[in-house]
């Protein structure tokens, strides 16, 4: 599977205590930055994903993969680490990255890790 077949979806509506309430939201400022800088990645804005208390955050997702929430990232310097670890996870079967081989932004901030959606019954067949 491949960086193209993966979705990061950044959350657009985090704001970071302390911001000023008239200036782009922390979230809106990061999805800018991954876009900017994503290549063949899709870089998906959701209106929120319900993290408030650890903006900013963002979910990555493949078909057949584990879906990981990740939080606390910092809106000007995350967008590097965010997609070496997008990248890690783009060249892993199942989306499980070894723990020592992510970055320590996503290990100290992951928020949930979600299994993969089966296939349907009929698709067996």
């Amino acid at each position: 599977m491949s960086e193209a077949e993966t979705i990061l979806y950044v959350c657009t509506t985090c704001r970071r205590e302390g911001d000023d309430p008239e200036a782009p939201r922390a979230g809106a400022r990061l999805h800018a930055e991954l876009v900017q800088r994503a290549g063949a990645l899709r870089v998906e804005p959701v209106e929120c994903l319900s993290v408030c208390k650890r903006p900013c955050t963002v979910a990555v997702a493949s078909p057949g993969r584990w879906t990981y929430v990740y939080g606390d990232l910092d809106p000007a310097e995350a967008a590097e680490t965010i997609l070496a670890g997008i990248g890690a996870y783009a060249g892993t079967p199942d989306g499980i990255v070894p723990w020592r081989e992510r970055p320590k932004e996503f290990r100290s901030g992951v928020i949930a890790r979600i299994p993969p959606f089966p296939p349907r019954p009929e698709a067996a067949e």
